[in-house]
């Protein structure tokens, strides 16, 4: 039915528009991580081993060179966090990139024309 077809075309026209979101705010994220990152190695989380009278059994201990700052946890450092919302990114432009192929290779030229313009849209935005 031709209303069914205008949401089909909605759809795909929406999904490509979210794709090209996706991918943008994956790159903000890659900026906000590498600005993360620290600078040299001395700047690390841990420092070196305690020189106290422990067992060979006990192992190697560390202490912490900066205590917790803004709640978050030295054993999970703040670039940490933006990889894993970068990964969580791409999954979702993965998932939905195929998605709009699986659409495409239906073969509907309005289809097709829906993904190229939300495509378009999108990256616009």
């Amino acid at each position: 039915s031709p209303a069914g077809m205008v949401l089909s075309v909605l759809v795909i026209l929406l999904l490509s528009v979210l794709y090209e979101a996706v991918k943008m705010g994956k790159a903000v994220l890659l900026r906000r991580a590498l600005l993360a990152l620290p600078r040299s190695l001395s700047q690390e989380a841990l420092t070196e081993p305690q020189q106290e009278e422990s067992s060979p059994a006990q192992g190697r201990q560390f202490q912490l060179a900066q205590p917790l700052t803004d709640g978050i946890s030295p054993l999970f450092p703040r670039w940490f966090w933006y990889h894993v919302g970068q990964t969580l990114f791409h999954v979702v432009q993965v998932v939905l990139g195929y998605m709009v192929m699986l659409a495409v290779m239906s073969y509907n030229a309005w289809i097709f024309l829906g993904a190229i313009v939300g495509s378009t849209l999108g990256y616009f935005m």
